[in-house]
């Protein structure tokens, strides 16, 4: 009889490292062929998965090497799964003709769900503006609801860490430059497609995201009447007319339609016409400087300059 009547069973050595090495293989996330048309794209997913030469580049790698890294999606209550990363190598492999791929299947909150997302696609050599603005957004939404560490210290500020600090931090970006980012969802369609088209630059497009739909369109109005695009100083000024309550179409157009300063500091003359004043022989940097001169010393004629 054991002693102090206890009932000890020793498994043998085999047992006790098979059970562990079960234990490790249960806890490892397994990789599963899932059809192709039982993979869904993640709600709202902000980030753009275009026909473009990357595409193109990337149905190429998939035909030649398949998917060689795996899909993250988890399972969706109506069937099937919800992509959590890897769209554009779904799309791919679409486009190359496969049939499933390789996923890694996790059971996600919502939250950590867009979290996971957010942070998967920011990790893109490119990413357009618009596609900041609305991932930070749901990051930063869902960071809220969740209240992640909203009780930490940042020992080198010596305050609380907000959510933004949190999504600035992680995508290499200051908390302002998150919530800049974020203002830029408040923008129509059009401006933002601008935005992302590079004929709107950030900073008057975060200027612009204050006037309310009503005033971008007669923005967007008055930008293509005078085929100006805006600069930080007109955006500004646009900003606090709408703010004070004098904002309309004609005053989008007085503004747009002045000329920038740099426009009344300049005169471009055609080389074609500059030519008929020097040798053939002069290059365009020989007739700038004789015309610098000729503007420094206006008593003296061109002609002396040319002899010079």
């Amino acid at each position: 009889m054991p002693r102090n009547g206890l009932n000890v069973s020793l498994n043998s050595y085999d047992d006790i490292f098979s059970t562990e090495e079960i234990r490790q293989e249960e806890q490892r996330e397994q990789v599963q062929q899932i059809p192709i048309d039982e993979l869904y794209p993640f709600k709202d997913h902000p980030f753009k998965v275009l026909d473009d030469e990357a595409m193109q580049r990337t149905v190429e790698s998939v035909q030649q090497l398949g998917v060689t890294n795996p899909l993250i999606a988890r399972p969706r209550p109506e069937g099937g799964y919800e992509i959590i990363s890897g769209h554009r190598r779904q799309h791919a492999a679409q486009l190359a003709g496969l049939k499933t791929l390789p996923v890694i299947v996790r059971n996600m909150s919502d939250d950590a769900a867009v979290v996971l997302m957010v942070d998967s696609n920011l990790q893109r050599e490119q990413v357009l503006p618009s596609e900041r603005a609305f991932a930070y957004k749901m990051k930063l939404d869902a960071l809220k609801r969740q209240g992640a560490r909203s009780d930490l210290t940042s020992a080198q500020v010596g305050r609380k860490l907000e959510a933004a600090d949190i999504v600035g931090q992680e995508a290499g970006d200051s908390r302002n430059q998150v919530r800049r980012f974020i203002r830029l969802t408040n923008l129509i369609p059009e401006l933002l497609d601008m935005v992302d088209e590079k004929k709107i630059s950030f900073n008057p497009a975060v200027e612009l995201s204050y006037l309310d739909e009503n005033q971008q369109r007669d923005f967007l109005e008055a930008i293509s009447d005078t085929q100006n695009a805006p600069s930080l100083s007109p955006a500004q000024q646009l900003k606090k007319l709408a703010q004070e309550g004098h904002f309309s179409y004609d005053v989008a157009f007085a503004v747009m339609g002045e000329p920038k300063k740099d426009e009344l500091d300049k005169v471009v003359i055609k080389n074609d016409t500059l030519k008929k004043y020097f040798p053939h022989s002069y290059t365009p940097k020989q007739m700038e400087d004789t015309a610098q001169r000729k503007t420094t010393n206006p008593t003296i004629p061109i002609s002396h300059n040319i002899c010079k």
